[in-house]
């Protein structure tokens, strides 16, 4: 089985697809990121749908690369026989989605193979193919797709097959077309043209990037990532685009990240808004305010594309897993958990957003109080915390300061913005968490805040203490705080979350290192003055990427390899956000508007 980093990105702004360094697309859900895949030979084997162009000899590509800004894709083979060229894309939608290959001779005559394993409803339903004009149709229950192409092709196995060679100079088209069933084919879209246009999308768009500062090709392409990450309906941004890649291989930490987290708000907003795409943010804001609209003792840690609520978690049992990794799971219960942080995640979200000069309207602080109302009275219980936990909930830190985050949030607007709200009760409110978070969620013998109140061990996520303003980098218990994560959750260098053995989090095994807390790390460091460090470790980060740019949710730092989910908007965000901050831009959430530099450094 390939391993995570021999995968590149295609994308259409509505759904996405994974490409192999062997030429397999094996994994794409059509019509959307969260629908059911139609190749799924990540999680299944090939058995379970894919999709390969490659020469008949296979084996891994020679190299690849993204054509410039974009994400037209370029996969090369040097064979005994001579070279060639597959260009791989998936156009921005305009109705129907299409994944457009083509497969170009560069040197000599090279004989070719394609491999068509259709599966739809992740790998479970074999379709029913036939021919239909000059197109392949497979059609299955509510779902079909059309193949073109000016290659014979023959069935085998289930399988549709193709051999044929290509010689230096021609260009031979493949394009594939999905649509409901029960109504007519799509038009087809023209190969040639379409890469030419989708090229043409991406480098227009990745021009409003605005920043200039050091690792800049490496922004451009996290922004080029997070982009492809966004559901253009909506503005909601997916957390990725699979679903049960480990987070350590062969084991059951594997979740379903085809859905828009509210934690990512804030950070998120940074990154757009810090590189000059105020309308992707805007879009964004705008998904979060209609999300969150409603009963806020409702509201949820995450959403679906659409702001969709309910997402029931189920198992995929025919599927064995990315590397026996089990069970595969669509849907995530963690919906429904209480996460306390996420309530001042929301309100530093849409405070960012105020701040940073975007128009709003009166429903965002309508909003907004809603959420306060119910903090007044909730910010004292037990919850999941950020990570999910599968077992009872704790006197979490990090969600103690997350709730301060938000009142503080509420009294700035106030202040600054001049709305109205009761001033006087929420500083009062402020301070109270304040003081309770200082005085149970600090050790003093050891010098750190800890896990949860009363606990001896560490959250990462005590990192964001001076990110979010509770306290100034250069108070002497966020300097403690800092070292101790840096001396009892590192693995190699990188940031674990915490230790699951010693958290106790409901779940049996262990994880990789979480590469967005690296970054936090990085920006902490950063924070109190050391810089040589903070750089060293965001470098670090960088190699982790794969050949075209791609970071997983984790590493694995036993086996040096991504794992988790991929590509992971947490981990793309978290580079953008820590490049800026090294370039010397203001990423903490708690500024005022003046004090906060939104554009690059």
């Amino acid at each position: 089985m390939d391993r995570l980093e021999d995968y590149a990105l295609l994308g259409d702004l509505q759904s996405a697809a994974l490409v192999s360094r062997r030429g397999a697309i094996d994994w794409l859900c059509l019509p959307r990121f969260d629908s059911p895949a139609c190749f799924a030979a990540l999680l299944g084997g090939e058995q379970a749908g894919t999709w390969q162009l490659a020469p008949a000899d296979g084996g891994p590509a020679t190299r690849r690369q993204y054509r410039g800004d974009s994400l037209v894709l370029e996969t090369e083979w040097d064979t005994r026989a001579g070279s060639v060229r597959l260009i791989d894309t998936m156009p921005p939608r305009v109705k129907a989605p299409d994944v457009v290959r083509v497969v170009e001779g560069v040197r000599g005559r090279v004989p070719m193979r394609m491999l068509l394993r259709l599966r739809f409803d992740y790998g479970n339903d074999v379709p029913w193919v036939r021919r239909q004009d000059e197109d392949l149709a497979a059609i299955a229950g509510p779902d079909a797709i059309w193949l073109r192409t000016p290659v014979q092709l023959h069935g085998a196995d289930f399988t549709t097959v193709a051999d044929f060679d290509v010689e230096a100079g021609q260009r031979i088209p493949f394009v594939l077309t999905y649509g409901p069933s029960w109504q007519p084919r799509p038009d087809i879209v023209d190969a040639e043209r379409a890469i030419k246009d989708t090229e043409t999308y991406w480098h227009d768009w990745i021009s409003k990037c605005n920043y200039d500062g050091p690792w800049k090709q490496e922004v451009r392409r996290s922004l080029l990532v997070l982009k492809a990450l966004t559901y253009a309906p909506t503005g909601g941004i997916a957390a990725a685009v699979t679903t049960s890649l480990p987070e350590q291989l062969s084991g059951p930490r594997n979740w379903d990240y085809r859905y828009c987290w509210l934690r990512d708000a804030t950070f998120t907003l940074q990154a757009l808004l810090g590189t000059g795409f105020v309308s992707e943010a805007k879009a964004w804001r705008e998904w979060l305010v209609r999300a969150v609209a409603g009963d806020p003792s409702q509201l949820q840690i995450m959403y679906g594309l659409e702001g969709t609520r309910r997402l029931p978690e189920s198992e995929l049992p025919w599927l064995a897993g990315y590397e026996g990794s089990r069970p595969v799971r669509v849907g995530n219960a963690a919906a429904q958990q209480f996460q306390l942080d996420v309530w001042g995640e929301v309100l530093d979200g849409l405070h960012l957003a105020r701040e940073s000069g975007m128009e709003v309207n009166d429903t965002a602080w309508d909003v907004q109080r809603a959420l306060l109302d119910f903090l007044e009275g909730h910010w004292r219980d037990a919850d999941n915390s950020l990570w999910e936990i599968r077992c009872p909930p704790r006197q979490f830190v990090h969600s103690k300061v997350m709730t301060w985050a938000g009142v503080d949030r509420a009294v700035r607007t106030v202040e600054n913005h001049h709305l109205d709200g009761p001033l006087d009760k929420w500083r009062q409110l402020r301070r109270q968490i304040h003081d309770d978070v200082c005085t149970n969620g600090y050790d003093a013998e050891r010098n750190t805040f800890t896990q949860s109140y009363g606990s001896d061990e560490l959250d990462v996520a005590l990192l964001l203490i001076p990110r979010v303003g509770f306290l100034p980098y250069d108070d002497p218990r966020v300097i403690g705080t800092i070292e101790a994560v840096q001396d009892q959750l590192c693995s190699d260098g990188f940031v674990l979350r915490y230790r699951p053995q010693q958290s106790k989090d409901g779940l049996p095994g262990g994880e990789g290192a979480f590469l967005a807390c690296s970054f936090w790390l990085a920006d902490a460091l950063a924070g109190i003055g050391r810089t040589g460090q903070a750089t060293d470790l965001f470098e670090r980060i960088l190699k982790l990427r794969n050949d075209v740019g791609l970071l997983s949710e984790e590493f694995d730092t036993e086996r040096n390899r991504l794992v988790g989910n991929i590509p992971q908007a947490f981990s793309m965000v978290g580079l953008i956000n820590t490049a800026r901050k090294l370039g010397g831009s203001r990423t903490s959430t708690d500024a005022r508007r003046n004090e906060q530099d939104l554009s690059t450094g």
